[in-house]
């Protein structure tokens, strides 16, 4: 996967860049089950899960997971992870949460805050950055995916 820049200007339309990776991993099994998401607070992270979640789990409502740190959601292709590690303060936080027994399941996981776990992150995954590009344009995103290889 060659990195995309998209060019959004609503949380709908973000919505829709989720929901058209979400179709593209459905469709392509060498892409890792794992998407972490990088971005600042209000940028559209949780737009972006609830658009991927349309594809694989129709008629779920997504919530951010801030205080649960993960949601399941069930569908009839996949489960879906969505995590939120904001307040994960370190390894000892990040493993209590039974983190370890997620990537061993039959699903797909969406990491929010992926910045914060960067010893948690799998050797192969999707990466999805969602920054405010231009201030005089509060409303527009610049989101780039790349599929990543740890070395």
């Amino acid at each position: 996967m060659n990195e995309k820049k998209i060019y959004t200007e609503s949380a709908a339309e973000t919505e829709a860049v989720g929901a058209a990776l979400a179709a593209e991993m459905a469709a392509d099994s060498t892409l890792p089950p794992f998407v972490a998401l990088y971005g600042d607070l209000g940028v559209g992270k949780t737009a972006f899960v609830r658009g991927f979640a349309s594809v694989f789990c129709e008629g779920v409502a997504v919530r951010s997971p801030t205080f649960a740190l993960v949601n399941e959601y069930r569908g009839k292709r996949k489960t879906l992870f969505h995590f939120d590690m904001y307040r994960i303060t370190g390894e000892d936080d990040l493993y209590s949460i039974g983190y370890d027994d997620y990537l061993m399941r039959d699903g797909i996981c969406l990491v929010e805050w992926c910045e914060n776990i960067p010893f948690g992150l799998p050797e192969e995954y999707v990466r999805v950055s969602i920054e405010k590009e231009d201030p005089n344009r509060p409303d527009r995103r610049l989101i780039r995916i790349k599929k990543e290889t740890l070395c």
